[in-house]
């Protein structure tokens, strides 16, 4: 369901977006109103599910204990007669390993965020979960490397990379 939002209310939520830290002071101040009506606010897009969630983002290869991996796997689905590709995505975001589903246009249908602990475990994931679901026609695997920026958020520079830079 679509809301509608005050000019108020988008400016705070555009406050949010960037640092979900941010006090009710601060953010009635910024937005120079009560911090009540801020309260009310917060509440109501809560309630509405606009503000669905509050998330610390981490660099996690700056941890040590922390050895796991992120893959992206491309899928391609033969959607089920009622109900589309929303029954094949519920069964597969059902699976705490999955981080995120995004029906996609392109040549696949399915765009899946995957954590785990080593290729191995996505394989197995991908080879024994995924690939059994009887709508799924096939699956690409890609594992990320190096992040440059998630969700807005830039990682920190690796100053210690004396790599000549090579131009064509």
């Amino acid at each position: 369901m679509i809301y509608m939002v005050t000019e108020k209310e988008l400016e705070l939520l555009a406050c949010l977006e960037k640092s979900s830290r941010l006090s009710v002071d601060t953010l009635a101040k910024l937005l120079n109103i009560e911090v009540e009506e801020v309260k009310k606010m917060v509440a109501r897009l809560e309630n509405e599910k606009i503000i669905v969630d509050y998330v610390t983002h981490i660099d996690w290869t700056k941890v040590k204990e922390h050895t796991g991996l992120t893959a992206m796997i491309d899928v391609k689905v033969t959607p089920k007669h009622g109900v589309g590709f929303d029954a094949v995505a519920e069964q597969i975001y059902r699976y705490s390993e999955v981080k995120s589903v995004y029906l996609m246009s392109g040549t696949y249908d399915l765009s899946i965020t995957l954590e785990g602990k080593t290729m191995g475990e996505v394989a197995m994931f991908v080879s024994e979960k995924l690939a059994t679901i009887e709508s799924v026609v096939s699956t690409t695997t890609h594992f990320i490397l190096k992040k440059y920026k998630h969700e807005g958020v830039i990682y920190e520079k690796d100053d210690d990379d004396k790599r000549i830079v090579v131009t064509p």
